[in-house]
């Protein structure tokens, strides 16, 4: 199995909203995808990623936390969706399609998530933390945002250079 290239920064496949998985006619494609895409995260050493940002526009995400105290997580997202949120938090996230970027995001603290694993079965999903956190980035690329986002305007005009000088890198 080759391993999905990661989509960066500035292509415009990240930030249109994907399209959802039409269950259960496309269960199989899912299957072979999730194994694509936790390949790619694996490889490229993150803990989530969403399938846009493989540049499959499916409504489609995976996340795996190693363990570290107590048992590790690994989910399949078809067609998430964030039904509640509460609290906040802010912590520090990369991204993927971001390489070597880490900034301070406000997020939920706690999040209720409704989903469909890889078999098509609905599943509920009551996290908080850090995989809260992952749930929420993973559900914005999604829709079509970028963590970028969620910053300030003013941040985002203070980090408008820095991303410049970013995508040129990337570019190479």
């Amino acid at each position: 199995m080759a391993v999905l290239g990661i989509r960066l920064y500035g292509d415009p496949v990240l930030t249109r909203k994907t399209r959802p998985v039409l269950l259960p006619s496309e269960r199989e494609l899912v299957g072979e995808l999730v194994r694509n895409l936790f390949a790619a995260m694996e490889a490229f050493g993150g803990v989530g990623l969403a399938a846009n940002q493989a540049g499959v526009p499916l409504r489609v995400a995976v996340i795996r936390i190693p363990p570290k105290e107590g048992p590790g997580v690994q989910l399949v997202l078809v067609n998430p969706e964030i039904i509640s949120g509460e609290g906040s938090q802010t912590g520090e996230e990369g991204c993927l399609s971001f390489p070597g970027l880490f900034l301070k995001i406000k997020r939920f603290n706690k999040v209720k998530v409704r989903s469909f694993n890889e078999r098509g079965l609905p599943v509920e999903i009551n996290a908080d933390g850090f995989l809260a956190r992952a749930l929420q980035h993973e559900i914005d690329h999604l829709d079509g945002k970028v963590f970028t986002q969620r910053l300030s305007l003013l941040a985002r005009l203070r980090l408008k250079p820095r991303l410049a000088r970013l995508k040129k890198e990337w570019l190479r």
